[in-house]
């Protein structure tokens, strides 16, 4: 069922529940001012006719031909007067008699001193009646034609209202739903248009701050950002398709060149080591895409931990050195250089050198910024400096490279994007772009400054 239809019968029903609660309690309150009313009048009507009988001394007979003269037209109201010893002084039809008095009826409006009460439809009034110091009971009854057609005519009345008055609510519902939904539905069939290839369209926004307005703006965010991711998924398949086309080129070359002729043992060798480089760099951006969309997880994702900032520092270093022994990387804390590592307990607590994160990512990051400093200096040396402000851990990673021009300092950290000084040492580009995204992650922030000497600054909230 649409939510245009369910909004309108869901009005409809409470309107309608409103209506009935409404009718309800003008037909009730007018059935008991009715009884009330008429059972005013046959109190009237009894002390009435006791005041004739009594006081005027009117004969029984002239009452009684009054009372079939009057039943013939309308619903005359029947008495009979009674003494206390249940003796009957009067009675307008005793060939009638309603009402059918006992005893014991007699008894009860005597101790209550007034009776109400239904025979059938009929209402009757019992009532005890002073005169010259003795008591007398008067009963009456009569059915109230008059008052329950009024009755009856506000029952039927309040039925025909009410279900014109649901089916107008209805349409009425049905007309304006729609003239609110118009907007919705406009929104819908605009979306429904929106593909990969077309991601440039958006929704319209009426500019005020309704929920509808609020929703188009959402989408539209929503919309923009995939539109970026799509942008970007775009350049990334196609740095990639570049990056891997080059060395399995290379190879597929020197394989090529290697099977044209026979050759010695030397450029069977040469070929081989020439397929084998490019193998590894392979290997090498491989790896890198992986870290980079690990770096590009949910934070949810990731499992993040207390750890001390020296240790990674130390485990980076040596994996560095371990695929290349001619880097050299030395790790100073608090200006004071160490060889074989940190000694932090003389430089305070352990909370300041740990961060929360993820040791693999923090070391991928930390191996990037090593190999980065190494490979583009003459003497293949990087030097990382430690210090705290605040409640941030800084890290200094510097290196006397060549430098880095400015117009590349604007890019550096965009993916697969080489500088100037891509013929110096080899890369794909991913390096630094997924070191950036590693320390996003960690709440942190990366800078560089360069002239002769590059310095790539790092500031992570430590513990």
């Amino acid at each position: 069922m649409k939510v245009r239809t369910s909004l309108t019968i869901l009005f409809t029903l409470i309107t309608a529940a409103i209506l009935l609660g409404y009718a309800s309690v003008i037909y009730f309150s007018a059935r008991e001012n009715r009884e009330k009313e008429f059972y005013s009048s046959l109190k009237k009507e009894a002390i009435t006719k006791a005041n004739l009988f009594f006081n005027a001394k009117v004969e029984t007979q002239t009452l009684q031909d009054i009372y079939r003269n009057n039943r013939e037209i309308l619903n005359e109201v029947e008495v009979a007067i009674y003494d206390s010893a249940f003796n009957l002084l009067y009675h307008d039809a005793v060939d009638i008699d309603f009402v059918k008095e006992t005893p014991e009826m007699i008894s009860e409006i005597y101790q209550k001193g007034e009776l109400k009460f239904y025979q059938e439809n009929w209402q009757v009034i019992g009532l005890r009646y002073d005169f010259e110091g003795k008591n007398y009971l008067i009963t009456a009854t009569s059915f109230d034609q008059y008052g329950y057609n009024k009755l009856n005519n506000l029952l039927k009345n309040s039925i025909v209202v009410f279900i014109i008055s649901i089916l107008f609510i209805y349409i009425a519902g049905r007309f304006f739903s729609k003239k609110a939904f118009d907007p919705v539905r406009e929104m819908t069939g605009k979306a429904k248009k929106i593909s990969a290839t077309n991601l440039d369209l958006r929704l319209n926004s009426n500019g005020s701050k309704d929920e509808l307005s609020e929703l188009a703006n959402t989408f539209n965010e929503m919309l923009s950002r995939l539109e970026n991711s799509f942008e970007a998924q775009k350049h990334f398949v196609s740095n990639i398709s570049h990056e891997l086309r080059t060395p399995l080129s290379a190879i597929i070359a020197e394989l090529e060149l290697s099977i044209d002729k026979n050759r010695n043992i030397e450029e069977y060798k040469s070929a081989i080591h020439n397929a084998l480089n490019d193998a590894k760099k392979l290997v090498r951006l491989s790896n890198s895409l992986l870290d980079l969309a690990k770096a590009s997880y949910d934070p949810s994702e990731i499992s993040f931990k207390p750890l001390r900032v020296d240790e990674v520092l130390l485990d980076a270093r040596h994996q560095v050195q371990q695929a290349n022994p001619d880097y050299k990387i030395a790790i100073q804390f608090d200006s004071d250089s160490y060889s074989d590592g940190l000694d932090p307990e003389k430089h305070g607590e352990d909370n300041e050198i740990s961060v929360n994160g993820n040791e693999y990512l923090l070391k991928t990051a930390f191996v990037n910024l090593f190999e980065n400093g190494c490979k583009f200096s003459k003497d293949r040396q990087s030097t990382v400096s430690v210090s705290f402000e605040n409640k941030r851990l800084i890290l200094k990673f510097s290196d006397n490279g060549i430098g880095i021009t400015q117009q590349d300092l604007k890019n550096i950290f965009n993916p697969f994007y080489r500088g100037e000084n891509k013929t110096f040492a080899d890369g794909n580009g991913i390096g630094l772009s997924l070191t950036k995204k590693i320390i996003l992650l960690h709440q942190g922030s990366i800078s560089v400054i360069s002239s002769q000497r590059t310095t790539f600054t790092v500031e992570l909230p430590h513990l």
